[in-house]
């Protein structure tokens, strides 16, 4: 029987332990049989606020230290992330302190990579999300007109979310205007669409001989596909242990378990999953008009986080000292695609931080949040994760780690760093919160540019468990697809690839067409 005073906790009721197949909803546990780790409040809250990086660059107080950065993945795979999250899971449950049974919470996502996020219930049952005389194409936002730093006006445009007279985006997610990037992300996948119908339609992509598909049913196959081959061969490749991906393709599944539906593990949407948070930077070169003195002299202020989530409908604060509901997003905050995923050499991206136990400054004071039962609001991102970690029941790291017959870290592993003594004041380095140990792993195997053994295989498992779920994926439907459409690599397809497609590289200089081409 686990000893509650050794941070253990017994599942009682609908938290019992449970076998593998056991009936599931839209949430679960991948690992039923494990008992659930609950430490001390207190001891996660102190856990919590030690995982900040406080530094910044010696020659720019705005910008990240350069040591924190991951230079083989760029800082738009972080909002990509972040746009995939959305497409997965929605979870509205408010943190609270005593347990919560993952069964009894509700996904408001399909627990799919379908783009329900963007595509909602289509155009008959959600019209507002399509253009009014051309329902198969998703409607885009226009740009309020604004000026650089010379003064010079920047042409109005249509790059922005469609918008409500609040302000209000009008999405099939509302998250996903809970920032700038994320926003922006979601407007390409939006102008991705529009650009198949067009090329559908005009023939310069050819048709299907399946006359019973409309040009949007065809047109959103071709999205869903090639977004699906993003995820897992652009962006997975890039983050997880390729042993791991390898053993599961190679092998199948052993942890992720369902009969007919699939569902989101807690122990990927509360703990693994949670790799992007630390992978946000403070601030970025966002364009010409919002980077880095030392980048353009005459730019107005870097793009920070506090910038980046006002500028958005949701945050009620767009712009943040305008009068708020009735602007639109200026066209001087129109992203330049270039500066984030890889597209023109000639500029440089910018990097997503480490995947490492340490939060940027910025995310230690998250404004408003709800409060806590019984205890001082927390505004820590870090501390929120692992007090959510435990009110969800997650097992140790270690026991995770055992469970998949992997060499847990070491005590002296998990101890390394400033970070690590204060996991060892509280035992952590004995058993570990799950999240923080997915992201000590990735920093202790991996040097923090990719996840460990136990992240890797929870991520590598739940998403490819995901695709062959879905009887709709090219996995299922077609598991030799390769994708169609033009790319720098005939046979593949990036996010860069998507953006260069779009051709709305950096509207703001009016770049409009692929730099460089794409071939195919």
């Amino acid at each position: 029987m686990p000893s509650p005073q050794h941070g253990f906790s017994v599942r009682n009721g609908d938290n019992t332990p449970q076998g593998a197949f056991a009936k599931t909803g839209k949430f679960g546990r991948m690992f039923p049989e494990l008992p659930a780790f609950t430490p001390p409040i207190d001891s996660l809250v102190v856990l919590g606020n030690a995982m900040i990086d406080d530094r910044t660059d010696p020659s720019e107080p705005l910008r990240d230290h350069p040591d924190g950065d991951n230079r083989n993945v760029p800082a738009g795979f972080t909002y990509l992330g972040q746009f995939v999250d959305h497409d997965l899971t929605f979870d509205p449950t408010s943190l609270k302190e005593k347990q919560v049974d993952p069964q009894a919470v509700v996904n408001f996502r399909t627990p799919a990579l379908d783009l329900d996020s963007v595509y909602g219930s289509g155009p008959d049952d959600q019209p507002y999300l399509f253009q009014l005389k051309d329902k198969e194409k998703f409607l885009i936002g226009k740009n309020e007109e604004s000026s650089d730093a010379n003064g010079v006006i920047v042409v109005k445009g249509d790059h922005d979310l469609p918008r409500a007279p609040s302000t209000v985006a009008l999405l099939g997610d509302p998250r996903n205007d809970e920032n700038l990037l994320v926003a922006q992300t979601h407007l390409a996948i939006l102008k991705f669409h529009n650009k198949i119908v067009d090329g559908l339609r005009d023939g310069s992509i050819p048709r299907k001989a399946e006359i019973s598909k409309t040009v949007f049913e065809e047109a959103r196959q071709l999205v869903v596909w090639h977004y699906q081959w993003i995820v897992v061969f652009d962006f997975l490749d890039r983050i997880l242990d390729s042993n791991q991906v390898n053993k599961v393709l190679s092998e199948g599944r052993k942890f992720y378990k369902f009969n007919t539906f699939p569902f989101i593990p807690v122990e990927f949407s509360v703990a693994a999953y949670r790799l992007g948070h630390s992978m946000i930077r403070s601030s970025y070169d966002y364009n010409r008009v919002f980077t880095f003195k030392d980048i353009a002299p005459d730019s107005f202020t870097p793009a920070t986080l506090g910038l980046l989530f006002n500028f958005t409908g949701k945050s009620r604060r767009m712009p943040p000292d305008g009068p708020g509901l009735e602007a639109l997003l200026p066209t001087n905050w129109i992203i330049d695609w270039r500066r984030f995923f890889e597209i023109d050499p000639a500029v440089p991206v910018n990097h997503s931080r480490k995947l490492d136990p340490f939060l940027v400054n910025p995310l230690k004071d998250i404004p408003n949040i709800p409060d806590v039962p019984n205890m001082q609001k927390p505004t820590s991102l870090a501390v929120r994760n692992l007090l959510r970690g435990r009110s969800m029941g997650l097992p140790s790291g270690q026991s995770v780690a055992r469970f998949m017959k992997l060499k847990p870290l070491s005590s002296s592993e998990i101890a390394s760093g400033s970070d690590g003594a204060v996991a060892k004041q509280f035992c952590f380095d004995k058993e570990t919160p799950l999240w923080y140990y997915i992201l000590k792993e990735a920093h202790v195997q991996q040097k923090g540019l990719r996840l460990g053994e136990v992240g890797s295989r929870i991520v590598a498992e739940v998403f490819l468990g995901l695709l062959e779920g879905d009887s709709d994926s090219f996995f299922v439907r077609n598991r030799n697809w390769k994708p169609t459409l033009p790319a720098k690599v005939p046979g593949t397809f990036t996010f860069a690839d998507l953006i260069c497609f779009t051709k709305d590289i950096s509207p703001i200089d009016g770049l409009e067409a692929p730099v460089p081409p794409p071939a195919g």
